[in-house]
């Protein structure tokens, strides 16, 4: 990270439980160390044992991902980045509306028979991740299953999710597999207008679909990390934690380019 991108992110750092007086002590390595450490990882798609010297030892920095994961504070670091990126782009903190779609990965061996299926309709043997993105295309909320998870019973648990956490969103685009009676579930017990964008019957060949390209686009940003292109991760909130992780180098950038 460069100095600027550092001050954007040192912003955004949750406060450590020993500055609060909540116990624990403070890390034995720099914070900006540890930070690197993981994305690092995350980008190169490097494995935990093959952290270089530079960096502190792997166990220390798998510990430190480990507690950040445990304790929801990766989460809470990605979403502070993301309320700024969101008022320095003129918008409001909290987003009114969002799009919702998933992408089916191949798993590697370490991962688990019990959370790995078959994408029948993709040709996948591996898992799925469901995110929910803003207008700006910056993550909301991610949700990862065996790709044999249909994309209507993943988005019951995550549009509860948004609602609970996003309590002003009231619309959400989603393309064709999620019709059914999951658009009056949306509508009857969420509160939420699920949007179904369709292509049209004489389209052929690649288009480009209103709002759906803003999810893509994010899939498109988390594929450039490298641990992402595949699921190495033996549970499913570890792999949650790596996209959020990436989606913070996405953010972190921005604010600092800026600023330089």
């Amino acid at each position: 990270m460069s100095d600027a991108e550092w001050a954007v992110v040192r912003e955004a750092m949750p406060v450590p439980a020993w500055l609060e007086g909540r116990g624990g002590q403070p890390e034995g390595y720099c914070h900006r160390q540890l930070v690197e450490a993981v994305r690092y990882l995350v980008a190169g798609g490097i494995a935990w044992r093959s952290m270089p010297a530079d960096f502190p030892a792997w166990d220390r920095v798998y510990a430190f991902f480990r507690r950040w994961r445990d304790k929801g504070l990766a989460a809470e670091f990605h979403d502070r980045l993301r309320e700024r990126v969101r008022e320095a782009a003129g918008r409001d903190r909290e987003p009114t509306a969002g799009i919702i779609d998933a992408q089916s990965v191949k798993a590697a061996a370490s991962v688990p028979a019990a959370s790995r299926g078959f994408d029948g309709g993709k040709k996948v043997n591996g898992r799925k991740r469901h995110i929910v993105v803003d207008t700006l295309g910056l993550l909301l909320s991610v949700l990862v299953t065996a790709a044999s998870v249909t994309d209507r019973d993943a988005a019951r648990t995550l549009l509860a999710r948004i609602r609970a956490r996003h309590w002003r969103i009231t619309l959400v685009w989603a393309d064709g597999g999620y019709t059914g009676p999951l658009i009056d579930l949306a509508r009857d017990v969420l509160r939420i207008a699920l949007t179904v964008v369709r292509r049209a019957d004489d389209s052929s060949g690649f288009t480009v679909l209103p709002k759906r390209w803003l999810v893509e686009r994010t899939f498109a940003w988390l594929m450039r990390s490298r641990r992402l292109a595949r699921d190495y991760e033996r549970r499913t909130d570890t792999s949650e934690a790596m996209i959020r992780w990436s989606m913070t180098m996405v953010m972190s950038r921005r604010p600092a380019r800026r600023a330089h």
